[in-house]
């Protein structure tokens, strides 16, 4: 082990969370936008985006996700249908925002969400080695399939049969999402070696001898799959990371194979402490059955947070919320102080979390009681950090950074090593 890689686990030892936020719109409640801290008329404008963002890095959090799809908002996700014109409706390109966060902000990580199911893999690469270099290693991608028949109208390029929540537990239903996950498998696998496509070290920039590139030192990846025939190099040289963290959320056993097979993060949706368990053995479950080389899953949980001074004034909060527009939530939704719900995560941590990645029911109040209030909570029990330390996004994770595959000597164990459907090479 190199001084730097002990360095790294001792920065991100047990005793510490690892806590993100997931930021979308007004926030997770679908009747936030109706609230008075939040600012509806600015939902479209940079300077929100910009204010979420520095909050969120003044409180010193991991990471923060920024949710997108190719549909609109809709009552069922699934199928787009039940469009309400009572909730915000239109979101900005997750991974635009993200590129125009990057040089505002300094340390924090910046994880858009990128569909694979609708969006070429060297695109997919391009926009991320570009968001790593313009954010010095803070990039990462949150992996997302597209089950809406909706959103497969908007490209145009297939056909997709709508699919209701019920009915993804039918043959039909478990069909289609191993179709939509052996997709993103695939996708997954030709970023990363798209994102090892330039070596260390190809660009010269020599202007004395005239060589700006090493051309050894570029690489075809000439993948060929089921779903993808990519050759290659990139046209973005290699992300600072090297490999830009991969996350994806699991709500069960097949997604948390995905995230075994391509993943360096998981969020899931535990809604106690023996859910949590639950949920680590079947990640742990997943990770063996898909043959994993690579560094073991971090798994954070996601929670929905209502936060207020006290656990009655937080319940009424909700009970406002619910009363105009009620949520329905696939996470667990907690309406408490930031005490109480510093009680819980380290609760909960004992079922073999890592950390957590918190959903601020109303933007940015809820986010404004997480960083005032529940950081410095936890802070004060030792259990996160008091600064900043790490440089990239994978050191945040103690996670290493892999050479390129395509190096001579490079170690094929630090990559994740995914099960192409069909590929060669």
């Amino acid at each position: 082990m190199s001084p730097n890689d002990q360095s790294t686990q001792d920065r991100t030892a047990p005793s510490s969370l690892h806590l993100a936020v997931a930021l979308d719109g007004a926030g997770w409640h679908p009747a936030a936008w109706r609230e008075p801290g939040a600012r509806p008329g600015e939902l479209f404008g940079a300077r929100y985006w910009a204010d979420l963002a520095h909050t969120a890095e003044r409180g010193l959090l991991d990471l923060l996700t920024i949710e997108d799809a190719f549909g609109l908002q809709s009552g069922d996700h699934l199928t787009g249908s039940q469009r309400r014109t009572d909730r915000v409706q239109g979101r900005f390109d997750a991974s635009l925002v993200a590129a125009f966060l990057a040089p505002l902000t300094s340390r924090i990580g910046l994880v858009p969400t990128v569909t694979t199911t609708h969006t070429e893999p060297f695109h997919v690469a391009s926009a991320l080695s570009t968001l790593d270099h313009d954010s010095h290693g803070r990039a990462g991608w949150r992996v997302q399939t597209s089950i809406r028949a909706d959103e497969a109208a908007h490209v145009g390029r297939r056909v997709i049969p709508g699919v209701r929540r019920s009915e993804l537990d039918t043959a039909r239903g478990r069909a289609l999402v191993a179709e939509l996950f052996g997709e993103a498998t695939d996708a997954v696998e030709v970023v990363r070696r798209l994102w090892d496509s330039w070596e260390d070290g190809a660009e010269i920039r020599d202007a004395a001898t005239g060589r700006f590139v090493d051309r050894d030192a570029l690489h075809h990846v000439d993948f060929e799959g089921r779903y993808f025939s990519v050759r290659g190099p990139s046209i973005v040289p290699r992300p600072p990371q090297g490999q830009p963290l991969v996350t994806s959320l699991a709500h069960g056993y097949a997604p948390s194979l995905l995230a075994a097979r391509v993943g360096d993060v998981v969020f899931t949706t535990p809604h106690d402490a023996d859910d949590a368990a639950r949920i680590v053995t079947q990640v742990r479950t997943a990770e063996r059955a898909a043959g994993r080389t690579a560094p073991p899953l971090r798994i954070l949980g996601d929670l929905v947070v209502v936060l207020g001074d006290t656990d009655a004034e937080a319940r009424d909060r909700l009970a406002r919320l619910d009363a105009r527009d009620p949520l329905s939530s696939d996470a667990a939704v907690l309406a408490t102080t930031p005490s109480g719900l510093a009680d819980t995560l380290l609760a909960w941590r004992g079922a073999g979390l890592d950390g957590y990645r918190l959903r601020p029911a109303v933007l940015p109040t809820d986010l404004d009681a997480i960083v005032d209030g529940l950081v410095p909570e936890l802070q004060r029990r030792g259990a996160f950090r008091t600064g900043y330390t790490e440089t990239t996004l994978r050191e945040r994770f103690g996670l290493p950074r892999p050479a390129s595959r395509y190096a001579a000597g490079a170690d094929p164990a630090l990559v994740p090593a995914p099960t192409p459907t069909g590929a060669t090479a």
